[in-house]
């Protein structure tokens, strides 16, 4: 038989191992988002002097039309999601730091699990070890599709913040209530923990876009007084418009594992409590969640709301899931409270 106390003691150790290893990507992130904003200028610097030649053989040109092709060369200097020919150095070792954390974050979520002899999610404490592993998978996976390290500060953070935070739900390991002893522990947690990584990561690329689309609307206004803009590590990143359609594509990802999550808690309430429904406090919010990303992806795609409107619709999204995990397993009584607190 496992030693229940010392394989929770080694979990926990594990998780501030993870904790720590994360805070350190985030500062390699950060450095590197620091040399995009230096790049961004050297990048300026080299497009500017091909621009330069371009104004003095328009010599002849009318000085307004020398005026027109100053302006133009300057706001198109660095046009977003210009890459800088540089290898990110920071950005490669905080994506291998991040793994690293990942790896110490898996062994303590599995070290949980087998002291229990269960799955490691039946409690608040679990659910977040769980749920910040799983948006970290995410952000990895990811990594292998789209080039997406320039988001690395904004999800090493996050998760650092979440699991850091979580400790305040650390319960010992006891047995599962009745009502968990169920297979739909197993499927219903997970993916609602699935689908809460995916949103996660649309939530991220919605917070860049807002700053990315406030970027560009000061630039446009620069080149129209004829001054230059800002250096910023924005100028090195997608456009908003892209990464708005990025945030859109994960978020279907997500809504559909959420979408899943509603059914498979539905049919578990009727094996639990003999009915589907009953208008419990979590019942109501993991509708209402659904109802934010369902009116977010119908209104992007029928309605034409786009840009800043679409992104504050997930970001809403997102801080009602937060809201339903933490404060409605905390503060609110009902049939799903199994916070173990």
């Amino acid at each position: 038989m496992p030693d229940v106390a010392a394989l929770d003691t080694y979990s926990v150790i594990l998780v501030w191992t993870a904790v720590a290893i994360y805070t350190l990507s985030f500062i390699a992130y950060a450095v590197d988002l620091s040399k995009r904003s230096q790049e961004s200028i050297e990048v300026k610097d080299a497009v500017r002097a091909p621009a330069r030649e371009k104004v003095g053989a328009l010599n002849a040109a009318s000085a307004s039309s020398v005026g027109t092709v100053t302006r133009a060369a300057a706001s198109s200097a660095v046009p977003a999601g210009a890459e800088p020919p540089k290898r990110r150095v920071f950005a490669r070792i905080g994506t291998a730091l991040a793994a690293l954390g990942f790896v110490m974050h898996l062994a303590a979520t599995v070290l949980r699990g087998v002291a229990a002899g269960r799955v490691p999610w039946s409690n608040m404490w679990e659910f977040a070890m769980t749920g910040t592993l799983l948006i970290m998978a995410v952000y990895l996976g990811v990594l292998f599709w789209k080039d997406l390290r320039f988001l690395g500060t904004f999800m090493t953070g996050l998760v650092t913040v979440l699991l850091a935070s979580s400790s305040i739900f650390y319960v010992e390991i006891v047995p599962l209530m009745d009502p968990l002893k169920s297979a739909w522990l197993v499927i219903h947690v997970f993916v609602a923990s699935l689908g809460t990584a995916f949103l996660a990561l649309a939530f991220g690329l919605s917070v860049v876009q807002l700053m990315q689309a406030r970027r560009e609307r000061l630039a446009v206004v620069a080149a129209e007084n004829g001054e230059e803009p800002k250096r910023s590590f924005l100028r090195t990143l997608p456009s908003a418009e892209a990464l708005e359609g990025l945030a859109y594509r994960l978020a279907i990802i997500g809504f559909i594992f959420w979408t899943f999550t509603l059914i498979a808690g539905a049919i578990w309430a009727q094996d639990a409590w003999g009915r589907y429904w009953g208008f419990d406090v979590k019942e109501v919010w993991t509708f209402i969640i659904w109802v934010l990303y369902a009116g977010y992806i119908h209104a992007r795609a029928t309605r034409g709301w786009r840009g800043t409107r679409s992104a504050w619709l997930a970001i809403v999204g997102f801080a009602a899931v937060i809201f339903n995990f933490t404060i409605v397993n905390m503060y609110f009584d009902g049939l799903h409270a199994y916070s173990g607190l």
